[in-house]
């Protein structure tokens, strides 16, 4: 995707898709419980917060439109750019079991909790923001984040502190899922330059307070942090795992049947 010199006053676009398109693949991996809940009232609660997500990626696709210019959309940036411009973390597309025709709910909490424990703190700083769009857009955001992280962490602790077979689960959702938390901290050049010009945080600076919710949490409920992975994935430089291609094909296939429908 060919990139435009942005306004002075607007972050720098691809820092815009990155936010937006964490939200996007989220949002669409966790609307794939909506049917499928373990109860109801989890079947709710997860069709909200994907609502929550991809009204998130709407705004901001909204706002990237403005700073690509050249007739750039949200429905042409969310259904018409194929994998390797996507800039999502890869923990956000992986599906919620290693197994991709199965579920398991363990990994859906923890791939939540991880997510949310990050972006809690990152859109508490972004209302900071010296693009005042990115600002207001951070200010939403952080409410609804708030719950997202609330309910991620009361079922991890409650999985964790629960049966035997709970705990077996999450536990293992832990370690496979941690790993990819190192991307987070690994600063790329799309967050390094927003960074230095006032639009975003260096994510590096929020490891301490990512650590500290992590860590407080895990303990409560009785699980070990798994030691850190020697991997370190590329999502946000365009470097994706096999799971983002198909994920974007099923949520992209309308679109791009009917390129010219106006709804």
């Amino acid at each position: 995707m060919n990139t435009v010199e942005a306004p002075a006053r607007t972050a720098p676009l691809d820092y815009l898709l990155h936010l937006a398109d964490n939200a996007l693949v989220l949002g669409q991996r966790n609307a794939e419980w909506c049917g499928n809940g373990p109860v109801l009232e989890e079947d709710i609660a997860l069709a909200n917060m994907s609502l929550d997500l991809i009204g998130q990626a709407r705004m901001l696709y909204q706002h990237a439109a403005v700073v690509a210019g050249d007739g750039a959309t949200e429905d042409s940036l969310a259904y018409f750019r194929g994998p390797d411009t996507f800039r999502n973390y890869t923990l956000l597309e992986l599906p919620h079991a290693s197994d991709a025709s199965s579920r398991d709910y363990a990994v859906t909490i923890v791939r939540n909790f991880l997510y949310s424990a990050l972006m809690l703190p990152l859109w508490e700083a972004l209302q900071k923001s010296k693009d005042a769009q990115l600002a207001a857009i951070a200010g939403k955001s952080f409410k609804e984040v708030r719950y997202h992280f609330r309910h991620s962490r009361d079922w991890l602790v409650r999985l964790g502190d629960g049966t035997a077979e709970s705990h077996a689960r999450v536990q293992a959702a832990l370690k496979h899922l941690l790993p990819y938390t190192a991307e987070f901290w690994a600063q790329a050049a799309i967050e390094k330059i927003a960074a230095s010009e006032n639009f975003a945080m260096d994510s590096a600076t929020l490891q301490g307070r990512w650590d500290d919710l992590v860590n407080e949490a895990l303990q409560e409920a009785g699980l070990q942090r798994p030691a850190p992975g020697s991997n370190l994935p590329q999502g946000k430089n365009g470097q994706h795992s096999d799971h983002l291609a198909p994920l974007l094909a099923e949520m992209q296939s309308l679109a791009r049947a009917h390129p010219d429908a106006r709804w």
